[in-house]
């Protein structure tokens, strides 16, 4: 397949996506991770790969599925009982007509509901299956005594949680094969973290991670975002984790979508990289996502030799432990490469000594190309 394809409707995204993880014709596929920006159809996307894992009986009955989703259709399951006219019990409310909570009571989901949830917040929850309503507490401190405060209504983004760790107890289940989600060869995630600040963003994508690559996974899974934190989170925790796919998907309107892999980076694009370290080392304006940039490099100049670890790459540089140290932890998941947090002098001394080592033991040749590119843009005032 080429870098950059052109697909004429949702439908075909499906099924080049389903391809993808069957290996029909290409390398097989454990998971999709894709980006797309609001507005490009992700969320119908996620309900046509829905619809396509689906047979029906001669009476349009359902006999059959195949995926479990998480969508704003998912959100949409949870709505609040402000009790108007008491304001005194709020309860969120389950809808009891969705298959989504068959089982709720039998399958004892608080529990593992709660094993989530508490990683993100302190809020205590109790789920009455009768009623299908959750109400929600919270302790506090008043003169030096705890209180347990009933009842409340919890924020916007605590609600986001709760609902994503309701989804992530079901993803449980499926892998771990419970007969109940014995159904479930897919789990097509859209976009789960709407109302979130970053932090949340970022242990949403970690936990999530751990879950998908468990050893025992054996569950296909698509993974749209707008978000680019959360992607460049995703994109660094899967690594080599899992056997994955990773596209940047554009809506061009009547013209239809186009799918661009970004798997691969061919070398030239390897050579422009470092061209590119090079000027922002000397023009000092160095951020902590220019280390993603300078440890995606070293990985592959790494796999290039046959190395097994990238420190291989910086090999006898004076304080190599140091300057490790240093590419391990600023490249780390949790630095967004969209996230401009200029480094202090320390650390951008550190970024230069392992560019200027690398380069130095390496010898790369700059076509002329770069060497004007880099005269034209300090030229310009």
């Amino acid at each position: 397949m080429s870098t950059i394809t052109n697909i004429a409707s949702l439908t075909e995204i499906v099924q080049h996506f389903r391809k993808d993880l069957i290996g029909d014709n290409r390398k097989e596929k454990d998971l999709i991770l894709f980006f797309a920006h609001n507005a490009t159809g992700k969320t119908r996307l996620s309900m046509e790969f829905k619809q396509a894992g689906k047979t029906f009986d001669d009476d349009g009955n359902v006999t059959s599925r195949d995926t479990l989703y998480f969508n704003a259709f998912t959100e949409d399951l949870f709505s609040w009982n402000n009790d108007l006219e008491n304001d005194i019990i709020r309860t969120l409310k389950l809808n009891p007509d969705s298959a989504f909570f068959n089982g709720l009571r039998e399958l004892d989901l608080d529990v593992k509901i709660e094993s989530f949830f508490n990683n993100y917040v302190d809020i205590k929850f109790d789920i009455d299956y009768d009623t299908s309503t959750v109400s929600f507490s919270r302790s506090i401190i008043v003169d030096g005594n705890e209180q347990t405060v009933e009842n409340i209504k919890i924020s916007r983004g605590e609600e986001t949680l709760f609902i994503w760790c309701f989804f992530l107890a079901i993803c449980q289940l499926a892998i771990d094969k419970d007969s109940a989600y014995s159904w479930v060869k897919y789990i097509y995630i859209d976009d789960p973290i709407s109302s979130l600040d970053d932090n949340n963003a970022i242990a949403i994508a970690c936990d999530l991670c751990n879950l998908l690559t468990s050893e025992n996974n054996q569950i296909k899974t698509v993974v749209s975002t707008h978000h680019s934190l959360f992607f460049n989170v995703l994109y660094n925790e899967f690594g080599r984790k899992v056997k994955n796919k990773r596209y940047f998907l554009h809506n061009k309107g009547s013209n239809g979508y186009v799918l661009q892999d970004t798997n691969d980076t061919p070398f030239f694009h390897h050579i422009a990289t470092l061209s590119e370290l090079k000027k922002i080392a000397e023009s000092n304006k160095i951020y902590t996502y220019h280390f993603n940039s300078l440890r995606s490099i070293l990985e592959k100049t790494a796999t290039f030799f046959g190395y097994d670890k990238i420190d291989k790459c910086i090999d006898g540089l004076e304080d190599e432990v140091l300057l490790e140290r240093a590419l391990q932890l600023f490249s780390h998941g949790k630095y967004s490469i969209f996230d401009p947090v200029e480094m202090g002098d320390d650390n951008k001394t550190l970024f230069k000594r392992i560019l200027n080592g690398f380069l130095e033991k390496y010898k790369f040749d700059f076509p002329n190309i770069f060497n004007d590119e880099i005269q034209t843009e300090t030229t310009k005032v």
